[in-house]
């Protein structure tokens, strides 16, 4: 699995409800809500419900250091 992989399995859920869990390390998380706003070549963008952006790289998915869930 790559980038690329990961970015064509993301692509149907722009536009989407997310949850985010960031591992920080040693067992300490951070939780993002919001929506998934853009895909880029090595980069994805959220938009928080507060109006913030945060961006996480495919490869952050791929070390299960984000775990993505989303709402249907």
């Amino acid at each position: 699995m790559n980038g690329s992989f990961m970015r064509k399995k993301l692509e149907p859920y722009v536009g989407k409800n997310v949850k985010i869990r960031y591992s920080l390390g040693r067992n300490k998380y951070e939780k993002y809500h919001g929506i998934l706003k853009q895909l880029f070549p090595n980069i994805f963008l959220i938009e928080e419900d507060n109006g913030n952006y945060k961006c996480f790289s495919y490869s952050d998915i791929l070390t299960k250091n984000v775990r993505l869930s989303f709402k249907e």
